[in-house]
């Protein structure tokens, strides 16, 4: 049995009271409806700038009315300390993951981007550590490798950003580090790469390269790649990273459960947050059409079977190749990813069509 698995079973025995900042967007989401299904308390805080209510919504038809009268939301902003203060009273665990993401929104707007991912970063550390909290976790990203060419990438050795998001999320991991130093407070950051799954929005001008393709071919439009397509990323799916934060907020508390015997403190470290494998945009593209054809093309004789993708300019500010070594993970979080890029997308695809495609369409899909 893995240390998540254990988790689990013990969770729900021993109720905690958890904030997640950012809760009613794709990843928050996502650990809200975990927790409540541990049976855990969730404090959860949005502006809604990214997020959205529907996201909540869905949440609360998928967990029971007992499970979501433990959820408590609070609508504000990390840029407001107050607002930071006031979600952290009583807060056992904090998962922070609030903040703008998006490489091209960074470059139209890095004023905003740094405000939001820097201000409000440094917000909600000193009010989790005002609050004493027992853990503090991060979002942290892989675009912090920047320019540096190594594969796979490995926590310790880094190049120089790439774009303002790219500085915003450096920065963060700079200013955990500097209050373990000056506080004695703990932290951990997961460095996610290319996170993936239901609730992540297709709509808008930065939506991520997997929503935007499966929302253009359940629409009929073009699926337009950025270069030659040989571009490759570590895609993640959502359950990885639940488990990731899972396992990184606990880490310190349970130890007999872990099943693993660190040769080092896992506390204020960053990890990694993948499954190890390069796909690449040519190979993910041809991925998607089998899952649309096996989701959608039943219904619809002929729709998009050899649809081939549109090519363009490679786009600034984007990093070449991105694969994680996730040892580290693995040895000092117990961590092990369950769905790779294949399963995740099969897991994905029912949410997507039933999110995209007319009513009177998905009534016959299902």
């Amino acid at each position: 049995m893995t240390r998540y698995e254990q988790l689990c079973q013990a969770l729900p025995q021993s109720p905690k009271t958890w904030l997640v900042t950012g809760v009613a967007g794709f990843i928050g989401s996502n650990l809200l409806e975990t927790l409540l299904k541990l049976n855990q308390r969730v404090v959860g805080l949005d502006n809604f700038a990214t997020g959205h209510q529907r996201n909540l919504d869905e949440v609360k038809t998928l967990v029971t009315p007992a499970q979501w009268a433990s959820f408590s939301f609070i609508q504000g902003d990390i840029r407001n300390l107050e607002d930071c203060q006031k979600a952290c009273v009583g807060v056992d665990y904090v998962l922070h993951e609030a903040a703008l993401g998006s490489v091209p929104r960074s470059l139209a707007d890095p004023i905003t981007t740094n405000a939001t991912n820097i201000s409000g970063f440094l917000n909600m550390l000193v009010a989790a550590r005002d609050a004493k909290v027992k853990s503090f976790t991060y979002a942290a990203s892989s675009s912090t490798y920047g320019d540096h060419p190594g594969l796979p990438k490995v926590e310790d050795t880094i190049g120089k950003p790439l774009s303002p998001y790219a500085v915003t999320k450096y920065v963060n991991e700079l200013y955990a580090d500097v209050f373990a130093r000056c506080y004695g407070f703990n932290t951990i950051g997961l460095r996610y790469f290319n996170v993936f799954g239901p609730r992540q929005d297709p709509n808008g001008a930065y939506a991520a390269v997997i929503p935007k393709w499966i929302a253009s071919l359940l629409q009929g439009e073009p699926v337009y790649i950025n270069g030659d397509g040989e571009t490759s990323r570590d895609f993640c799916f959502v359950a990885n990273a639940v488990q990731a934060n899972l396992l990184a907020a606990t880490i310190a508390f349970i130890p007999e459960k872990a099943g693993i015997q660190p040769p080092e403190s896992p506390l204020n470290q960053v990890y990694n947050i993948a499954v190890g494998d390069r796909t690449t945009l040519n190979e993910l593209f041809h991925i998607l059409r089998e899952n649309f054809t096996h989701f959608v093309i039943p219904v619809q004789a002929g729709t998009q079977t050899t649809q081939s993708p549109t090519y363009r300019d490679f786009r600034s500010g984007d990093v070449r190749h991105s694969l994680a070594d996730i040892t580290k993970a693995q040895r000092l979080l117990g961590y092990v990813p369950i769905q790779r890029v294949r399963e995740g997308l099969a897991l994905s695809m029912p949410w997507y069509v039933d999110q995209k495609m007319p009513e009177k369409l998905v009534d016959q899909v299902k």
